[in-house]
C-alpha cells in the first residue's frame, strides 16, 4: 500500500479535530493509503512530524487544522529532497491559505476533494530561514495581529485582527521603510504587506491579483497619511481597488530586502517573525496540494 500521514493538530476549530480525523483516516484509506495519525501537543510538533514523512517518502500528507497548522507543517516540508503531496483539511480561525485555493470550509467537503486527485503546484514564500503561505507585514497594525488575545481570535475571528488594528492606528505610528526590488522604494509607511494569495485575514479583495502560482510577491506599501485619510482606504480594500490608491505604492515582484532605521518587527502569516531587515522571495510552484476539480 501507499504511505501517508495525517497530522492532526486535536485543538483546532473549537476542538473538533479528532471528530474529522476519523471521517479523513477513512477515506485516505479507501483510497489506497496505509495512514500514520500524528497529533501535534505542542507548538513545533506538526513542522517535526512533516519533516519526518519527507525524510520517510511518504507519498501524501493531510493536515487537519488551521492556518498555523498548515504553516508549520510547510516549514517541515519546505526545501526537503522528498515533498509529498498535500491535502488540507482547515479547521481554523481564518484558513487564509484554504481559501485562496478554493478549497471548502467545510471539513467534511474538504476531505471528500482528495477523492478527486486534482493537483495544484503551488508557491510558498521564505523570509530569511524561515517559510511563509500567506503573507508578511510590517507596522504597528502588523504587530497588532500577533498581541491579538487567542481567545479573542476564536470568539470573534477575522473581526479580532480589525479591533485590535484599530486600537494601534490610534497611537499612529509611521516608520522609515527602505525596499530594494525591482521597484525600489524609500519613505515614510503605516504599513508594508507583502502576500502571496488572495486571502488576506479573511477577506479576498485586498490582493484580488495575487494568484496561488504566480511567482511573485505582491507588495503593498501605505504611505504615513491622517487618519482619516486611512479610514477612507476601507472601501479600495472591500472593493478591490487598494492598489489603485494615490496613498499606496503597489508592485509585484520575485524577491525583495525590506530594512528601516526602526526596530520593526514582521508579521509572518500572523506569528511574530524576524526583526528588519529581512530577505523576501517567491518559491514559485514548490508543492502539490489538492484542490477541487472547477465546475
Amino acid at each position: 500500500m501507499k504511505q501517508a500521514m495525517l497530522i492532526v493538530n486535536p485543538s483546532s476549530g473549537k476542538e473538533l479535530g479528532k471528530q474529522y480525523s476519523d471521517h479523513a483516516l477513512k477515506t485516505m484509506n479507501e483510497m489506497g493509503y496505509e495512514t500514520e495519525v500524528r497529533e501535534t501537543k505542542g507548538e513545533g510538533d506538526a513542522k517535526e512530524f512533516a519533516r519526518e514523512a519527507c525524510d520517510g517518502k511518504l507519498e501524501f500528507v493531510a493536515v487537519l487544522g488551521g492556518d498555523g497548522t498548515i504553516s508549520e507543517v510547510i516549514n517541515g516540508m519546505a526545501e526537503q529532497e522528498n515533498r509529498p503531496l498535500i491535502g488540507l483539511i482547515p479547521l481554523g480561525t481564518v484558513n487564509d491559505f484554504a481559501r485562496a485555493l478554493n478549497i471548502p470550509m467545510n471539513p467534511e467537503e474538504a476531505i471528500d476533494i482528495f477523492k478527486q486527485n486534482h493537483v495544484q503546484r503551488t508557491d510558498i514564500g521564505k523570509i530569511n530561514g524561515r517559510f511563509f503561505i500567506n503573507i508578511v507585514a510590517v507596522g504597528a497594525l502588523a504587530e497588532a495581529s500577533f498581541s491579538t488575545p487567542i481567545e479573542q481570535k476564536s470568539k470573534l475571528g477575522p473581526l479580532a485582527y480589525i479591533i485590535e488594528g484599530m486600537k494601534k492606528m490610534k497611537e499612529k505610528q509611521p516608520f522609515e521603510l527602505s525596499v530594494q526590488s525591482d521597484h525600489d522604494w524609500k519613505g515614510d509607511s503605516l504599513l508594508m504587506l507583502v502576500a502571496l494569495t488572495n486571502s488576506v485575514g479573511g477577506m479576498e479583495t485586498i490582493a484580488p491579483d495575487a494568484e496561488v502560482n504566480d511567482g511573485m510577491l505582491h507588495v503593498f506599501i501605505i504611505k504615513d497619511i491622517a487618519l482619516p485619510q486611512f479610514l477612507m482606504l476601507i472601501p479600495k480594500v472591500l472593493s478591490g481597488e487598494l492598489a489603485d490608491s494615490e496613498h499606496v505604492h503597489y508592485m509585484k515582484t520575485t524577491k525583495l530586502e525590506a530594512s528601516s532605521t526602526y526596530e520593526m518587527i514582521a508579521n509572518v502569516d500572523g506569528d511574530e517573525g524576524d526583526k528588519l531587515p529581512v530577505e523576501i522571495e517567491n518559491l514559485k510552484q514548490h508543492l502539490d496540494i489538492l484542490i477541487p476539480l472547477k465546475e
